[in-house]
């Protein structure tokens, strides 16, 4: 792929049209500038002693490395960012990942680092966790909002295809100076300024990490602010899906053999036998390995169902065939955080979802969030039991007599994979 690398003077110059000369003077080395000005964005720049050195010794760190993660998965945030490590916790095994997270850095100071911490790397792709800090500084939303949309917006002039990944803030306590109406306030300032735009993907690491009182949970976060190490597993848990669907994870075929009796209705490859069925017009059936909107994708034996740009969109995807009498069906299926969906058997619908968030069967003891999960249903006489790791979803489900089955798309991105049936 070739990319367009922005100079540092264009970064520093495009909010406040200072001069050249002024702008190499302001990031000269790896020391934070001076003063805020003349500098791009607005709000809070931390200056204690101690980020400063970190600021300093991070970005040298970083520049050594360069050469190394060219084209890389950059992760840019602050502390919770760099808590990953250099290795990332060997939790993306074989992903080419660069951190950029500086502990205590805000929304501003990323900005100020973007090009040569991260533009200068050609990433392939760009991880965002960013905004805690600023809050602590008093900062309102509306300003660490304006800052992210900064960096967005310098991120797709130096290239245009790749994939962002917003990860909402997490939650926090009010007690860390970072009450949960701030956040909740931020994230959907960044919501509705990425909402509709395709190379954006958002994550809702806000309701996965949140409690009841929108706090974050103390199990993972112990000072309610960082992550533990079970809090770093549940994050790498709910970006692996994002990430195998962009290529950078799990890019091998699914080896899986049918059991004796079953046939697969999803051949792993291309959606042959799939199709939308409009309540007005033709059903328009693919063998192509995505649907025009690439919303329905077929990759490494998982039909996947991306996430929307507009942040919610209902859409189904039908089998060509109807199915009548009794039948056993099989599937196994993956949510990521939240993640709103449906399995339609003969057109009633089965809720598939990130159970424990999204509901509403949010009592399931084997459900695996983030992970792949068993769904099973056994149609008899025209009544599904239905049932999700051996936990019963539904006991009597009632169908007509004959119809298709129904993957629904709606919010966050869902997979499925091993689709088979078997006549009884």
């Amino acid at each position: 792929m070739y990319v367009r690398v922005l100079s540092l003077c264009s970064l520093l110059l495009f909010a406040r049209g200072i001069g050249f000369a002024e702008a190499d003077d302001a990031v000269s080395g790896f020391v934070l500038p001076a003063t805020d000005e003349g500098l791009p964005g607005a709000g809070p720049i931390r200056r204690h002693d101690w980020f400063q050195t970190l600021w300093k010794n991070r970005r040298a760190d970083f520049a050594k490395q360069a050469p190394s993660k060219q084209g890389s998965v950059v992760f840019l945030g602050d502390s919770i960012t760099q808590g990953w490590g250099p290795k990332f916790r060997s939790q993306f095994p074989g992903l080419n990942a660069a951190n950029r997270g500086i502990s205590g850095d805000t929304t501003r100071g990323m900005l100020i680092r973007l090009q040569q911490d991260v533009l200068s790397l050609n990433p392939s792709a760009v991880v965002m966790l960013m905004g805690t800090n600023d809050l602590e500084e008093r900062a309102t939303p509306e300003v660490i909002a304006g800052n992210v949309k900064l960096i967005i917006g310098e991120l797709k002039k130096h290239d245009a295809e790749m994939t962002i990944i917003l990860c909402r803030v997490f939650p926090s306590s009010a007690s860390k100076q970072r009450p949960s109406d701030a956040i909740q306030k931020l994230n959907e300032l960044t919501d509705a300024a990425v909402k509709g735009d395709s190379q954006i993907t958002v994550l809702d690491t806000w309701t996965l990490y949140a409690n009841e009182q929108g706090d974050a949970k103390p199990e993972l976060f112990p000072d309610l602010l960082h992550l533990n190490d079970a809090g770093y597993t549940v994050w790498a848990r709910a970006l692996t899906p994002l990430l195998a669907t962009l290529g950078f994870l799990e890019t091998e075929a699914d080896e899986f053999e049918l059991e004796e009796g079953f046939r697969s209705l999803f051949n792993g490859t291309d959606l042959a036998g799939w199709g939308f069925r409009p309540k007005d017009g033709e059903p328009q059936y693919f063998d192509s390995a995505s649907t025009p909107d690439g919303r329905y994708v077929a990759m490494n034996g998982r039909l996947v169902v991306t996430t929307p740009p507009e942040g919610r969109r209902f859409q189904q995807l039908w089998t060509h065939e109807d199915f009548t009498g009794n039948f056993t069906l099989k599937l196994e299926f993956r949510a990521t955080p939240n993640a709103d969906s449906g399995v339609f058997i003969r057109k009633p619908q089965l809720q598939c979802r990130d159970y424990p968030l999204a509901g509403p069967y949010k009592e399931l003891k084997h459900y695996k969030p983030q992970q792949w999960n068993k769904m099973l249903v056994v149609v008899k006489d025209n009544v599904a039991h239905c049932s999700c790791n051996g936990e019963v979803l539904e006991a009597e489900l009632e169908l007509p007599k004959s119809g298709p089955i129904g993957l629904e798309g709606d919010r966050g991105q869902m997979e499925y994979r091993r689709i088979r049936i078997r006549k009884d």
